[in-house]
């Protein structure tokens, strides 16, 4: 799964003071420390929300030593700000880990994650502490282009459906919907009910994320022999089919638009848009990053719709109980071609995640490590999970009722086949899809029109990764 990652833009906030990333402590044996990063929770431009403030009070009535202030940065600016600081080593002793950097700017932590925490009794490796499935020593999404750990995850990536539990009752509808035709038939009943059955506005990650479920499930029967190159684009195999997997098959024409799977995921894909979507979601611009359409869904008139676990943050007082599931599985009730592969999406550690800067020394890098260890620690962090939402990334702890359904059964596991090819850089997934999901391309125009995506797509990623010397791609036309 990629990574949840926010827009960048001009440059602010460039230099703090030099002095956060010195050593020694401040007045009194009290060592300060600052944390920066963007605001994932809230749109306020001063703090994180009441439940980071408890969190960093009880984090210091435990460390009576030690100090810890957030600088909040814009989530348009944090990249640049942070890579500026980093690459000047002005960077405070905690910085988010989504900023542009390169390995030697950063403390690498793989001895001390081999160390004990000290917050837990008996533990011999901190790493121990985290769910091995998603972070730990030598996993691919772990480690920086050296080969080094720099980060340590608070949280983890998520995302799924929200439902209204109470538009549920009213249509009569039970949840969790565990088959796509269990989803067509809800969409019906709410709506009979007076709801909009599920909330979808004309941003990337509503209809993205909607195909790339559906099209990993059909595609399914294909992995196998598509899955030919390993992550370093050698000959082997991946857990999860690479772009370069992708290349060969679409510019030998193994798998093209006309391919009885990928045709009726574009089949099953406009049927959900039209039995379930906002009949006018092309109009409605989308505001968040954490919920599709949130505002329909916040005011009660759709009943679902497609969100992260960053969303509950974003919807402190909806006047309705809520709570999550997966995408549901395609079964043969809903397509002949369905080899019943279950759903899957993936959770990750690109949530919120920091590391130190490689200047922090002596007493502040002391106390960066310990409040790293500090957030490392289940019961320590369970309040902010349940405040937030958020998805734990240690074992110890317990994903909030809210959010729960995001990592349920293989819906947590990585997709295998992914999502559909797209075009060019900087190609939409609206512009690929609109026309046909709102009737004026049909399905064979649709085709057409990927088969001339996916070629400039795929030709592009063959000249940008000097994959021009493989058979396939000098003999592909």
């Amino acid at each position: 799964m990629r990574r949840f990652r926010f827009a960048v833009a001009a440059l602010a906030l460039s230099v703090l003071a030099t002095a956060c990333s010195s050593g020694g402590s401040s007045a009194g044996g009290v060592t300060t420390i600052t944390l920066e990063g963007p605001n994932q929770w809230t749109s306020s431009g001063s703090t994180f929300g009441p439940a980071w403030e408890d969190l960093i009070s009880r984090f210091e009535k435990a460390n009576p030593k030690i100090k810890v202030k957030t600088v909040v940065l814009p989530l348009s600016q944090f990249n640049q700000t942070i890579s500026t600081q980093l690459a000047a080593a002005t960077a405070p002793e905690l910085v988010f880990n989504q900023a542009s950097y390169k390995p030697y700017m950063v403390h690498s932590l793989e001895s001390d994650l081999k160390k004990p925490n000290p917050y837990v009794s008996g533990n011999k490796r901190w790493i121990d502490l985290f769910n091995p499935k998603f972070y730990g020593l030598t996993k691919a999404t772990s480690i920086d282009a050296e080969g080094h750990v720099d980060f340590v995850p608070f949280n983890l990536v998520a995302v799924g459906l929200f439902y209204n539990k109470t538009a549920f009752a009213k249509a009569g509808v039970q949840a969790p919907l565990t088959t796509f035709s269990s989803l067509l038939n809800a969409c019906d009943k709410l709506k009979s009910a007076g709801y909009t059955p599920f909330g979808m506005d004309d941003s990337d990650i509503g209809l993205g994320w909607t195909m790339n479920a559906i099209f990993n499930m059909l595609m399914n029967k294909h992995y196998k022999e598509m899955n030919v190159y390993d992550a370093a684009g050698k000959s082997g195999t991946n857990p999860q089919l690479t772009p370069k997997d992708w290349a060969k098959a679409v510019l030998t024409k193994h798998i093209t638009p006309k391919t009885p799977e990928v045709a009726e995921s574009l089949r099953l894909y406009k049927q959900f848009f039209d039995s379930c979507a906002t009949k006018n979601w092309s109009g409605i611009t989308g505001t968040s990053g954490a919920m599709v359409n949130i505002k329909d869904f916040a005011s009660g008139n759709a009943a679902m719709t497609w969100g992260t676990d960053y969303a509950p943050a974003a919807l402190p007082s909806v006047s309705f109980k809520y709570a999550s599931m997966p995408f549901p599985n395609i079964t043969k009730q809903s397509t002949p071609l369905s080899t019943n592969a279950p759903a899957q999406f993936g959770v990750s550690t690109g949530g919120t995640s920091y590391m130190i800067p490689a200047k922090v020394s002596g007493d502040k890098l002391k106390a960066a490590i310990k409040f790293l260890q500090w957030m490392s620690v289940g019961s320590n962090l369970q309040p902010w999970l349940n405040g937030t939402g958020a998805i734990p990334a240690v074992q110890a702890a317990k994903a909030p009722p809210a959010t729960a359904g995001f990592t349920a059964g293989s819906w947590g596991e990585a997709m295998t086949i992914g999502g559909m090819p797209g075009g060019p850089p900087g190609t939409t997934t609206v512009s690929l899809f609109d026309g046909f999901l709102l009737g004026s391309k049909s399905l064979s125009a649709e085709q057409s029109y990927l088969a001339s995506m996916w070629q400039k797509g795929m030709t592009q990623a063959v000249k940008d990764n000097n994959w021009g010397n493989e058979s396939w791609a000098k003999n592909a036309k």
